[in-house]
């Protein structure tokens, strides 16, 4: 039974993080989540994989998430990314998110070291037991090499801050295996943009969408059709933004939506070493797929 209830559904972004000057620019991160909230976007998620969190130290963590809750000001929830391989520094994270003022927690697996179910469920249970927020558990094994089974995810449910999942596996048919475990209350949210239509009409709550740093109107008015159950119009959003969907990870994330957010003024393509910029030819698809969008002339 849940002791910390916690809903969204629709469209979340996940904000990349601008940098000026290989800083945080904290004026672009402002502007990043006022847009979102003004249009339509349903939650903030700082700090995840979009926010490049494995490239950011400690202490921009908490300056980007405390901007996240303060530009926020109740609206929209902030599900702040409180993730690292290190238990120690997870817990760390979160409980500064926590002291932020964060409305729940996205915490991915553990990357690299391929804990054992063991490890998993401690790694997880420390972060729960460290914090009274609400947590929503991140699983995107194509990047830790660490997937969280059903198995694992029904256990973690047990406990009662344990409140949602972000799947990032594209595995549509889990969406039904999962609900029926775990019922209506347990959050299912995408964290696949091409997939999210369908990934809705299984079951599921809603995206951590990537595309909607670059359309973000687009992406919370097709979750809004889903809810009044226009298929139509889902499915023409679906066609307008499902090259934009496919571009955006035709190079590592968060490159592409980085120049997808600058051809639209918001932020800079700049990235942290080793990421790079994306190329030419990568650019040009993320141009021409924000054409089809109508998002750019």
């Amino acid at each position: 039974m849940r002791v910390v209830p916690f809903s969204v559904h629709g469209s979340l972004a996940a904000l990349p993080t601008p940098y000026r000057f290989g800083r945080v620019d904290i004026a672009a991160f402002e502007v990043l989540c006022h847009r979102q909230i003004g249009r339509g976007t349903s939650g903030l998620v700082p700090c995840g994989t979009t926010g490049e969190a494995a490239l950011l130290s400690l202490a921009e963590q908490r300056q980007i998430i405390a901007i996240a809750v303060r530009v926020a000001a109740g609206r929209v929830p902030v599900i702040a990314g409180a993730g690292s391989n290190t238990t120690a520094t997870a817990v760390e994270l979160a409980m500064s998110a926590e002291n932020a003022g964060a409305s729940a927690l996205l915490c991915v697996a553990p990357f690299y070291l391929k804990p054992t179910a063991s490890g998993l469920m401690a790694h997880f249970t420390a972060i729960h037991d460290a914090t009274r927020l609400p947590i929503v558990l991140y699983d995107v094994p194509s990047r830790t090499a660490c997937p969280l089974s059903d198995v694992i995810v029904t256990r973690l449910a047990a406990l009662p801050r344990i409140v949602g999942l972000k799947d990032a596996t594209a595995d549509i048919p889990r969406v039904a295996r999962l609900r029926r475990r775990l019922g209506e209350e347990f959050l299912l949210l995408s964290g696949d943009d091409a997939t999210q239509a369908a990934f809705r009409g299984a079951g599921g709550d809603g995206c951590i969408s990537v595309t909607a740093n670059c359309a973000p109107r687009l992406c919370a008015e097709m979750h809004d059709a889903w809810k009044a159950r226009d298929l139509d119009k889902v499915f023409e959003i679906q066609d307008r933004l499902m090259p934009l969907h496919k571009a955006l990870f035709v190079e590592t994330s968060p490159a592409p939506v980085k120049y997808g957010a600058e051809l639209i003024g918001q932020c800079s393509a700049k990235l942290r070493l080793p990421l790079v910029e994306c190329t030419d030819a990568t650019k040009k698809q993320v141009r021409d797929a924000m054409v089809h969008a109508g998002l750019i002339n």
